[in-house]
């Protein structure tokens, strides 16, 4: 991960937030942000739910469900998705004991300023940018051969088996649901799969703090992802994460058992633009940490992104420059986390989205 961007070292928030602290130090303030609390939720449209069971199951309802949500949301949660439910709960307290170490351990596992993976936070590229309300960890965790060594082999047993076998479910999940999307695309079979028989996945486990302030601070700032799919699980019950659709944000309400799934940059230039990806953001509490567990996937590095042949029509032009998933990645982690500013810069003139 190391070769596509670094960022610079920050203190933990996690033990800034255990000093009871009552105001949020100057690097963390943005008082001029998108409001973060949505007054009254219960008025705002709720991301579509996916059954899995019932795609599997070649349910044509559910597949015209699948296609619009991707169209129009980028967003889903997936029920009935196969991945073990006692898996599931072992990887969540894992990771909760994992981030909760104490800040001497944590230490073995801290960014490089060479290598961006282990505890700390991504995309800062100055001394004087403001910082998000949170630690993260980032680490590689498929192929085997990705994985960096300093990382991966030191965590705690029995979590690491755990996670090892977690890591191949969610990869194979990840596979099911974008061949699922080619079929609601009607487009050749393997045009799009091909791209990611060699798929690589990342991981990045998400601390939000409690904070005295939360209305002043971000969790993570508004963004899309990098990759083709991410699947996020929440590893408990508190909300935080955002995503903004017709000018508002609007918050996810994460359903027992389901993974919220969202859409990249990668895949929305094989789609040509049809499946979308989607900003969004994590806010944060005053009285309760947050924590999310996302798994990127992507294709090999050195496969080349461009809208797939099916999908580039008269009526619909290419809307993407063709370019190597390296140099995609290059580009993304070399600036600032803000909105889709990179996707941007890959649109053709042509493309009227």
């Amino acid at each position: 991960m190391s070769r596509f961007g670094t960022s610079r070292l920050v203190p933990s928030v996690h033990e800034l937030a255990k000093q009871s602290i009552v105001e949020v130090p100057e690097q963390f303030l943005r008082p001029n942000q998108d409001a973060t609390h949505v007054i009254n939720t219960d008025s705002l449209p709720q991301v579509p739910v996916i059954d899995l069971g019932k795609l599997l199951g070649e349910d044509a309802t559910e597949l015209e469900k699948l296609d619009l949500a991707c169209k129009e949301w980028g967003f889903f949660q997936i029920i009935n998705h196969g991945v073990n439910t006692s898996l599931i709960e072992k990887v969540k307290i894992g990771i909760k004991e994992f981030l909760s170490l104490p800040v001497e351990e944590k230490k073995k596992f801290w960014q490089t300023p060479n290598d961006m993976e282990g505890f700390g936070q991504m995309f800062v590229v100055s001394d004087d940018q403001k910082l998000e309300w949170a630690d993260l960890f980032l680490i590689t965790t498929l192929p085997l051969d990705e994985r960096n060594p300093r990382l991966f082999p030191s965590i705690f047993q029995p979590f690491r088996d755990n996670l090892e076998i977690y890591c191949s479910e969610v990869q194979k999940l990840c596979f099911t649901i974008i061949s699922q999307m080619e079929k609601a695309l009607k487009i050749e079979s393997n045009e799009v799969t091909e791209l990611f028989n060699h798929i690589t996945q990342a991981m990045r486990w998400n601390l939000y703090p409690p904070c005295p302030q939360p209305e002043n601070v971000i969790g993570l700032n508004p963004h899309s992802d990098v990759g083709a799919l991410t699947i996020l699980l929440q590893a408990n019950e508190i909300e935080g994460l955002q995503i903004r659709k017709d000018g508002q944000w609007i918050p996810v309400q994460p359903l027992p058992n389901a993974f919220v799934i969202n859409i990249g940059d990668m895949l929305e230039i094989v789609t040509n633009g049809i499946y979308r990806s989607i900003e969004h953001r994590a806010t944060v509490n005053s009285e309760k940490e947050r924590i999310s567990i996302a798994a990127f996937h992507r294709p090999h590095v050195n496969t080349i992104l461009s809208p797939r042949p099916s999908l580039v029509t008269p009526e619909r032009p290419a809307s993407f420059k063709s370019i190597a998933v390296g140099e995609y990645l290059k580009a993304y982690f070399s600036r600032k986390l803000e909105g889709k500013s990179c996707l941007d810069v890959m649109r053709l003139e042509n493309d009227g989205v």
